[in-house]
């Protein structure tokens, strides 16, 4: 077992420890499925059993009536869809709307601000129409200007959002937020949407386990997929010793990819690492002289973001960058780096301990955006920058559609592959400059 595990330099993800999280704590994984254990025949192949996959799966299965198989190198639970921060949000990727719309036009930038907004109120309706008990909290996503050229940029964004996408964006004064929603001594004001919340992933992820296996889905735990092969027929896989024949394959692992799954995605995305503390829970003198009055998700502006919320039980999650490097991510600076950045907003919390602590990768592609594509009988879903909880069903949603043949809106989402990373091998020491860059950028601008 390789304990800085890597998917740049690793060859796979198999055996590697679960993330001691929080969410973990809350609920049992489910005995895991067989591996398996004989060849087998397919319409669809699916490698990766988080959210993407399971949701490709349950589409293809109940809209489009294909025969599918999902293959998990661990148990489902392993991956990034249990390690992140329960946040669904409207969007992914890291450019803004503003962004979009001088890249590609408003007509496109309208567009992919649907499909966002799609995503959210599809996981909405199947927290609701299954009955998944995923611990979703009140609606609200602010954004917290970190500094005074941040509150600026958070203006001109809430005047784009309601002049050009309709939206409810809400500008909120720096007084405003400390009535109304926290005290945080590092904020100059906020930006907040009303549709986005936050949920347990881990029970939102077992929620759709669920849902995939009654629709008829095979789900093959403990199943690293090896060697891929296409052929005329459609691909060939080895898992486990054997033989799997399908028409489609879906690669939907995101970061957890192999470092050489498929020419289709190799070399074509950055895994960053992100670490996620979870504090004891707050006293009610601790709520009073924080000002929290809110569980809706949060994030600042800043490049090498924080992001946080409260819990039911009054226990506060906050998260931002981990370790470049995967031998560096359990040194104690980058725990520590975290309870300066809480102290930052609430410093009467210094008492606050981390009662739980844990990392996971999240994948970024070259030009900032996820990516969601059918090349000849390989599909993939990579590059949700750390937005997967909402757009992973999205995303699942256009896959399937694509796979079965039906169209999907011509966007750069769906109809790009993704870009290659050049000189890839020295992606990390790109990574490190950038965070260089950032720190001096978020401290000074």
């Amino acid at each position: 077992m390789n304990s800085a595990y890597d998917p740049i330099s690793s060859s796979h993800c198999q055996g590697q420890h679960y993330a001691p999280s929080f969410w973990a704590s809350t609920i049992a994984l489910p005995e895991p499925n067989p591996p398996l254990q004989c060849d087998l025949q397919c319409d669809v192949a699916i490698i990766g059993g988080g959210f993407s996959g399971l949701l490709t799966a349950y589409y293809l299965a109940s809209e489009h009536h294909l025969d599918c198989a999902v293959f998990e190198a661990n148990q489902v639970g392993f991956g990034a869809s249990a390690r992140n921060a329960g946040f669904v949000l409207k969007g992914s990727g890291r450019l803004s709307y503003p962004q979009m719309a001088k890249k590609w036009g408003m007509d496109v930038c309208k567009g992919i601000y649907s499909e966002f907004s799609q995503a959210v109120s599809r996981v909405e309706s199947l927290i609701q129409s299954l009955d998944i008990q995923c611990d979703p909290q009140a609606k609200g996503y602010i954004k917290i200007a970190h500094n005074p050229q941040a509150f600026k940029s958070l203006q001109a964004q809430a005047h784009f959002l309601k002049t050009h996408l309709s939206s409810d964006a809400e500008f909120i004064s720096k007084a405003q937020l400390k009535s109304d929603y926290m005290n945080n001594h590092q904020a100059y004001g906020a930006l907040r949407l009303p549709d986005g919340f936050g949920i347990n992933p881990l029970k939102l992820l077992l929620g759709y386990r669920t849902m995939a296996l009654k629709a008829g889905v095979k789900l093959y735990e403990n199943s690293l997929v090896g060697d891929i092969k296409e052929v005329s027929s459609g691909v060939e896989l080895l898992v486990n010793g054997h033989t799997v024949k399908a028409k489609k394959l879906v690669i939907t692992g995101n970061a957890y990819n192999s470092k050489n799954t498929h020419p289709a995605i190799n070399n074509r995305y950055l895994p960053i690492l992100s670490s996620i503390m979870v504090t004891e829970p707050l006293s009610e003198r601790d709520l009073v002289e924080t000002g929290l009055k809110t569980n809706q998700v949060t994030m600042d502006t800043r490049t090498l973001k924080y992001y946080y919320r409260k819990l039911p039980d009054n226990r506060l999650l906050f998260g931002g960058r981990g370790a470049i490097f995967a031998k560096d991510k359990d040194k104690p600076a980058y725990l520590n780096n975290l309870k300066h950045g809480l102290l930052d907003c609430f410093p009467t919390l210094t008492h606050l301990k981390p009662a739980f602590y844990w990392h996971g990768y999240i994948a970024a592609a070259l030009d900032d955006m996820p990516h969601v594509k059918v090349e000849g009988n390989i599909g993939y879903i990579l590059g949700y920058c750390g937005a997967g909880v909402s757009f992973s069903a999205q995303a699942a949603y256009r896959l399937a559609q694509q796979i079965g043949g039906v169209s999907v809106p011509p966007l750069p989402l769906y109809h790009t592959p993704l870009p290659y990373l050049p000189f890839a091998q020295l992606r990390r020491y790109g990574q490190w400059g950038y965070y260089q860059y950032a720190q001096f950028k978020d401290r000074f601008f």
